[in-house]
């Protein structure tokens, strides 16, 4: 398959602008104007990481983090960090890399955490978009308002919630009169003509007009389709980094400290304990990677914890005059994208019909040991 096509794909399910600003997110190293048979996922491009992929013949390979965060100044083979850029040009590896925006997403990193700590009941932490929402209102032949229904919900139509392809659909009667410049579908040239109809409504973010419309158009039989678009005044999608949520049950401090600890497998952590003692955990915020700077979101919305990576020394010392405790588990945590995302990959190939392989990354990238 092109490699257009999978990020084409992939950016439906977790578009490049949903990124923080200045987030250099996208194609880094190559070109996805070509055949890709294999796929690797990562979170991190590393010298060993590079090697692998050369091992394993990868044409593609996905990250959480961008290589190519700050502009490299020369580009030589003498130095190991620059010279895996240049290996994965010289065996034609493209890399792609989606950050903030995998944080963002719905049912993305942060989702993926709350579900693997049975956190229940989340929202956003912190709202970054909001997605205004269309309504479109096409009418077509009762005979193939089945499969127009299937097409809009293929392109994103129809998702609302916790609910997917939903629609709206009532019968009646269209007519028009074919002119003699026409070639219609159904009836003849200067003949007045009714058809039964149906009209179908749909709704999706405006982000998915485009795709929604050229659905639309493929499926309908006609070569002048009547249908309307129209912005909802009611109606918004809301996306947010971070997520914040609940545990069916309390749990004692220290039980969930270790609860953290045997979830993401990690030998030890960091926890910034609050000058008044915390002595159970039921609301819980979460952000994976870098989120200190998230913690006064984390307390206005009475989280009792808040798990992130890398808190600075003096930011936790303000961290502990809140009451709130602070748990870091590394920001390696992260790594956890690695077999969610080729589940969703592997989705994706059944339901497209691929036929592409896809890898989980074995390289360890966590710099960091405990002793």
């Amino acid at each position: 398959m092109q490699g257009n096509k999978f990020i084409q794909r992939f950016n439906e399910y977790c578009p490049e602008w949903l990124a923080e600003d200045g987030d250099p997110v996208g194609l880094h190293i190559g070109t996805l104007d070509k055949e890709v048979d294999r796929i690797m996922m990562s979170l991190d491009v590393r010298p060993n990481v590079v090697e692998e992929a050369i091992a394993k013949k990868i044409d593609l390979l996905i990250v959480k983090h961008p290589p190519i965060f700050r502009p490299v100044s020369r580009l030589t083979t003498d130095e190991v960090q620059t010279k895996m850029y240049a290996d994965l040009l010289k065996h034609d590896i493209a890399v792609y890399a989606a950050h903030t925006n995998m944080d963002i997403v719905s049912n993305g990193l942060n989702d993926w955490f709350c579900e693997a700590l049975d956190v229940f009941n989340t929202s956003h932490l912190v709202q970054t978009h909001t997605i205004s929402m269309k309504k479109m209102a096409v009418y077509v032949p009762q005979e193939n308002a089945k499969e127009m229904r299937r097409a809009l919900a293929e392109a994103g139509a129809g998702e609302q919630g916790n609910y997917q392809a939903t629609s709206f659909t009532v019968n009646g009667t269209g007519r028009f009169t074919p002119t003699e410049e026409a070639n219609p579908a159904i009836g003849s040239k200067n003949v007045p003509e009714q058809v039964q109809e149906s009209k179908i409504e749909v709704i999706f973010p405006e982000t998915r007009q485009a795709a929604v419309e050229q659905a639309m158009l493929a499926a309908h039989p006609y070569e002048e389709p009547a249908y309307d678009i129209y912005s909802l005044d009611n109606l918004t999608e809301k996306f947010g980094i971070g997520r914040i949520g609940e545990l069916k049950e309390a749990l004692p401090t220290e039980d969930f400290i270790e609860k953290v600890k045997e979830t993401f497998q990690l030998d030890g952590l960091r926890v910034v304990y609050p000058h008044t003692e915390k002595k159970t955990i039921k609301r819980v915020a979460i952000c994976g990677g870098s989120g200190e700077k998230f913690y006064r979101d984390a307390l206005a919305a009475k989280a009792d914890v808040y798990i992130t990576g890398d808190v600075y020394y003096h930011t936790a010392h303000d961290m502990q005059e809140t009451g709130m405790l602070v748990i870091d588990p590394g920001h390696y945590i992260e790594s956890l994208c690695k077999e969610k995302m080729v589940a969703l990959f592997e989705q994706w190939k059944n339901e497209e019909e691929w036929t592409v392989d896809f890898f989980v990354s074995e390289t360890s990238t966590n710099p960091f040991s405990f002793k």
